[in-house]
């Protein structure tokens, strides 16, 4: 089977994006739906554990929690409804190998501060908008209609969340300085989704 894309679907309509997903990778994820379901169990999972880590390590930051504790909060529904649709159709929340993704991207954050909590904001968006781009592709493309209402539903909820540490950026540096490493880290996200991981998962 080999997937065209459409213009609108071709391009990284999110600003954070340097380049879009490739039709490659959304051949691979619906042609392993249930292996991108489980995977994107463990994502939500891992982006609420992101968050609650965030609000510990800065834990006297300004404003943080504030944000962060809410947004955990919706991962974790997501996990739960995920997890939820993986029981109903008689599977189970199977450990999965993580792609290089999250690993590649977490040894880009510079370890001094403050461009340590800069570079987490910028990595957890970066993780956040790519989610956003994928599952809308998946809720236009899915054949499965219960799957297509899933990531559908799921939307709203993932643009919030990459412009919640979009703000959270905002609001402590010059937009230049954010923009120039925004630039930079997007670049090397765009690198590492060029190369296609041979299992399907929701950031292969």
């Amino acid at each position: 089977m080999s997937l065209l894309l459409s213009p609108e679907a071709a391009t990284a309509r999110i600003r954070w994006l340097a380049e879009p997903s490739s039709a490659a990778w959304l051949e691979q994820a619906l042609a392993h739906p249930m292996a991108v379901l489980i995977d994107h169990a463990h994502c939500e999972r891992k982006a609420a554990g992101a968050a609650v880590q965030l609000m510990f390590r800065y834990l006297c930051e300004p404003g943080l929690g504030e944000v962060l504790s809410p947004l955990a909060r919706e991962e974790l529904e997501h996990f739960e409804r995920v997890l939820a649709l993986i029981k109903a159709r008689g599977e189970t929340l199977q450990p999965l190998k993580a792609p290089p993704y999250g690993a590649s991207l977490a040894a880009l954050v510079r370890r001094g501060e403050p461009q340590r909590m800069l570079d987490s904001f910028l990595v957890s968006g970066l993780i956040e908008a790519r989610s956003h781009e994928r599952m809308a592709l998946l809720a236009s493309h899915s054949p499965d209609a219960e799957l297509r209402r899933l990531y559908g539903d799921l939307l709203a909820s993932e643009a919030r969340h990459f412009g919640v540490y979009w703000l959270l950026c905002e609001a402590r540096w010059p937009r230049p300085l954010i923009m120039e490493r925004l630039q930079e880290l997007a670049q090397a996200e765009a690198a590492i989704l060029r190369t296609l991981h041979p299992e399907p998962r929701m950031h292969s």
